[in-house]
């Protein structure tokens, strides 16, 4: 059985978990209004559009997401025919292909990251400086003990 903080603070990870996602959904959904791609999908957006110009390959995108090859080779074939991205063939081996955003899901990932502005301006506007210390402390022990967690549980699987 949980204390009192420690249930408290699992309805919070849960709630703004939940809440991020949904919020995130919901402004996307009414800045573009027939948007068809998931939230997943839009993240993936996001980690290409660092790639530049350039894009990035299916492995770098599986390696930055930390996603299985075959899931991000299935979620690009689907957003290409979609028309968020486009596969080009590199010119200095022709064996290797660059994922790119289109114009249309260049367009898309900066409302992502309007978003993603906004939400954490928002945030930081409502604390003050040490209040901002705080928090961002927090977060960072929070975020070391979920990829700690991470890897540990991946090492196990890798046994099996």
């Amino acid at each position: 059985m949980m204390d009192e903080f420690s249930s408290e603070l699992d309805v919070l990870l849960v709630g703004v978990y939940r809440s991020v996602m949904k919020l995130e959904e919901l402004i996307l959904r009414s800045v573009e209004d027939q948007i068809d791609l998931s939230i997943s999908e839009l993240h993936m957006l996001d980690a290409i559009s660092k790639g530049g110009d350039l894009g990035l390959t299916i492995s770098d995108i599986a390696q930055k997401l930390e996603i299985t090859l075959p899931s991000v080779t299935v979620a690009i074939n689907k957003m290409v025919k979609k028309g968020y991205v486009q596969k080009l063939r590199s010119q200095k081996d022709g064996r290797v292909i660059h994922v790119v955003l289109t114009r249309q899901g260049k367009r898309i990932n900066m409302a992502h990251r309007y978003f993603h502005e906004q939400m954490v301006r928002s945030v930081a506007e409502m604390i003050d400086d040490d209040e901002k210390k705080v928090l961002l402390n927090g977060m960072r022990n929070l975020n070391h003990f979920f990829n700690r967690k991470i890897e540990i549980m991946g090492r196990r699987q890798s046994i099996r």
